[in-house]
């Protein structure tokens, strides 16, 4: 198994008796951890049953079998959240299982042909804005009967700093600027049922589908990629999935419990400089 490079960060029991839904669990191949598979072996670690979600079923496997091999308990589930008819069949496969949905992570996101408006197909907005809205509406849609019903939840949106600032990417930013605003009106409406809803914001991350993506797109060499994206952040250095997945534990567990409609940066301090 990948370990956290957080020191003894304590993860231990802290979503000791939860049920994780971890859309995106699987990863981009490649020498680091994605986002979707650090948060899904960090809930492992912390004691939660996870539902580990991909599309592609082997991935989901080899995240369910690193969870597994540290002794906790985790289902492959391989969906397309884009359609309500596999979106229905994760969230049963969830509860027919462990009787209760506790977390939903919303990880699954998409960037390719993307471009600034002028030279933007359709097809490429319409498929960027159905895999990362669409499919993170149905969702968190499918999981708030259980929740409320229940009377608890978190539901964690991994949005983007993307959301706030750029000019290159109009699908990727208006989907991901959109998900942030979904998230504050989903915090609001299930408030009351405390049902708690934010979003995770990350910034420049040194994670396989952005660095292999990026580097074959563009042609740069990963290392020097590597170097370019590390100078633009205020630290001097690229996060990781693991910033990400222990952010997202914060806002899994009941240490959040009175933390709702926050969209959290995780990036170094490069939102700071926008504007």
């Amino acid at each position: 198994m990948i370990s956290p490079d957080h020191g003894s960060a304590p993860v231990t029991g802290r979503l000791k008796g939860k049920v994780a839904i971890v859309c995106g669990a699987g990863q981009t191949p490649g020498s680091t951890i994605g986002n979707g598979k650090a948060m899904a072996l960090l809930f492992g670690m912390a004691g939660a049953k996870v539902l580990c979600v991909d599309r592609d079923e082997d991935r989901a496997r080899e995240t369910v079998n690193a969870i597994l091999n540290e002794g906790q308990r985790a289902i492959a589930c391989k969906a397309d959240i884009t359609k309500p008819e596999d979106v229905a069949r994760l969230v049963a496969t969830a509860h027919d299982a462990w009787g209760q949905v506790d977390v939903l992570v919303n990880n699954v996101g998409v960037g390719g042909r993307d471009a600034p408006v002028e030279h933007l197909d359709q097809d490429a907005f319409d498929k960027i804005m159905d895999v990362n809205l669409r499919g993170a509406f149905l969702t968190t849609k499918a999981v708030i009967p259980h929740m409320k019903e229940r009377q608890t939840g978190s539901i964690i949106n991994i949005s983007s700093l993307a959301s706030l600032a750029g000019h290159q990417m109009l699908s990727y930013e208006v989907s991901k600027a959109a998900m942030n605003r979904m998230t504050t009106a989903t915090a609001l409406s299930v408030a009351k049922h405390n049902v708690r809803c934010n979003a995770i914001l990350p910034g420049l991350m040194d994670t396989p589908m952005a660095i292999s993506g990026i580097s074959k797109r563009t042609g740069t060499p990963e290392d020097e990629l590597r170097a370019q994206r590390a100078s633009r952040v205020p630290m001097g250095h690229m996060g990781n999935g693991w910033d990400t997945a222990y952010a997202a534990l914060f806002l899994a567990s009941d240490e959040s419990r009175f933390i709702n409609g926050v969209c959290l940066s995780v990036d170094g301090g490069q939102g700071a400089r926008i504007g």
